[in-house]
């Protein structure tokens, strides 16, 4: 059963392929987003950016798990500190105001701070119906990446403070906002998923999204854990549970 892997490799993909072998898996880098005959058997796993697995995922026959495109929005805003709407873009272009705007799950809308919606990519670059995800903007103190795993938080890392790239490993209490998330929303997220969260300059926690695990980098976690993560996050469409179906992308 092998570890799916584009042709390009960051740094933590890099670091998951050498667990994976460590681990005695398989590891497959495709040159190009045509999948081999072997490989269609339905009994992979990927590692990759979305728009390379939307390309190769269905031949390899994998099932990648992703939060809702509205989940952030839906949270309570106890989780959130801040006022988050998902709507099409057609409408954010109506704003005059400063907003954070972002995809909910991949990277075609860049994820900045909008002076008002006028800035946005125009209808001539995306479709007018896109989903985006609009808040107001907030600043973060430390933002750390949490990987959760059948209702648990099985690894984690932080990855910035103040803005500035900072890994190292989570904090207690970052692992603790994690836990009460996961018992008061963790049903609303499929059983594996990255969720980011951080301290924001009025001290208090929030999270500030959900990604894909087989898209996400590392950082800091364990290594091991988060592959476990991944191999679930992104494997076989016929091991799939139940419970995940209405989270595959």
């Amino acid at each position: 059963m092998p570890l799916v892997l584009p042709p390009r490799l960051t740094v933590s993909a890099r670091t998951l392929r050498d667990t994976a072998r460590r681990r005695g898996l398989r590891t497959v880098q495709l040159p190009d987003r045509e999948v081999p005959g072997e490989l269609r058997d339905g009994d992979a796993y990927l590692h990759a950016g979305p728009s390379y697995a939307d390309s190769v995922a269905p031949a390899l026959g994998i099932a990648p798990l992703e939060a809702p495109a509205d989940w952030l929005a839906r949270l309570p805003a106890a989780f959130v500190r801040r006022e988050i709407r998902a709507l099409p873009i057609r409408e954010a272009y109506a704003l005059r105001r400063p907003v954070f705007v972002k995809s909910p799950n991949d990277k075609s809308i860049p994820a900045l701070v909008y002076t008002d919606g006028s800035r946005l990519p125009g209808p001539d670059a995306v479709d007018p119906g896109t989903v985006v995800l609009v808040s107001d903007v907030v600043a973060f103190e430390t933002e750390y990446r949490l990987y959760l795993l059948d209702g648990q938080v099985h690894t984690g890392s932080r990855y910035a403070t103040s803005g500035r790239f900072d890994p190292a490993p989570p904090s207690a209490s970052a692992r603790a906002f994690g836990a009460e998330l996961l018992a008061a929303a963790g049903h609303t997220l499929p059983s594996a998923i990255v969720v980011d969260v951080g301290m924001t300059d009025a001290r208090q926690w929030a999270v500030i999204e959900a990604n894909a695990a087989w898209a996400s980098g590392c950082y800091a976690s364990d290594p091991d854990r988060a592959l476990d993560v991944v191999l679930r996050a992104a494997g076989p469409l016929a091991r799939l549970a139940e419970r995940d179906s209405a989270f595959v992308r």
